[in-house]
């Protein structure tokens, strides 16, 4: 049995939202329906619920806007539910923050298995990559990375703010300093349904936060025909 969560589905068509709310419910979770961006923003801003399920065509707004305002928030999934299906649609979704991108038509049951996976992923994300119970942080080069609150501090103050999936890819490379971890590894450590550019998508959003020139990495170097390296020694304490 799942562990009940707060799950938004924001669509503005209702058939989508009754039929994706009962499966969500059928499963033990408590999930409500928002049929617009203002709607949603209103109810986030009142209860943040562990889970984020949207459409991005919505009456009043983009709803890439909303992937955009609410995607950092370090306790909340989001996972993009829309009719846009190209390759362009799903890579700026995940530029933007989004966990997931799922594409209409669904099946309302892989919805819901992927809904828990990713909250699955998201309770256990602190203490699943953690080497000990002790260990709360990781040191590597000018950065800091705490795992609980899924920020990066540098040593100058900076500060920035990790979605669930930026997390993961970056602990699996902590937890690996030096070596090469493959993009099909890194998927298929996260049991991730997905499409083949997700990794370098969501690894470009870390090197943009994490490097000085994105465009000329220096801590996570790309190991063509390969995967992805952390070129920096890692101090747990």
């Amino acid at each position: 049995m799942n562990q009940r969560k707060l799950i938004y589905v924001v669509d503005d068509e209702a058939d989508i939202c009754k039929l994706v709310c009962a499966e969500l419910i059928r499963y033990g979770h408590e999930a409500h329906a928002f049929y617009t961006g203002t709607q949603a923003q209103y109810a986030i801003k009142q209860k943040q619920p562990d889970l984020l399920i949207m459409d991005l065509g919505l009456p009043d707004m983009d709803g890439l806007n909303l992937v955009r305002q609410w995607s950092h928030f370090g306790d909340m999934g989001v996972i993009i539910l829309s009719g846009r299906n190209s390759a362009t649609d799903r890579v700026l979704g995940l530029e933007l923050g989004a966990d997931d991108y799922i594409n209409k038509p669904f099946d309302s049951r892989e919805l819901v298995a992927r809904a828990n996976s990713l909250l699955r992923r998201i309770s256990k994300l602190a203490s699943n990559f953690q080497p000990s119970a002790d260990v709360k942080l990781a040191k590597f080069g000018e950065w800091q990375f705490d795992p609980n609150t899924l920020t990066l501090q540098h040593n100058d103050g900076q500060q920035e703010n990790l979605s669930h999936s930026e997390a993961e890819l970056l602990l699996s490379l902590l937890k690996a300093p030096r070596k090469i971890l493959s993009r099909e590894q890194l998927l298929k450590e996260r049991n991730e349904a997905s499409f083949d550019r997700c990794i370098d998508v969501r690894m470009s959003r870390i090197r943009k936060k994490l490097e000085h020139d994105s465009t000329a990495p220096r801590l996570i170097k790309t190991v063509y025909g390969a995967g992805y390296m952390l070129m920096a020694d890692v101090n747990w304490f």
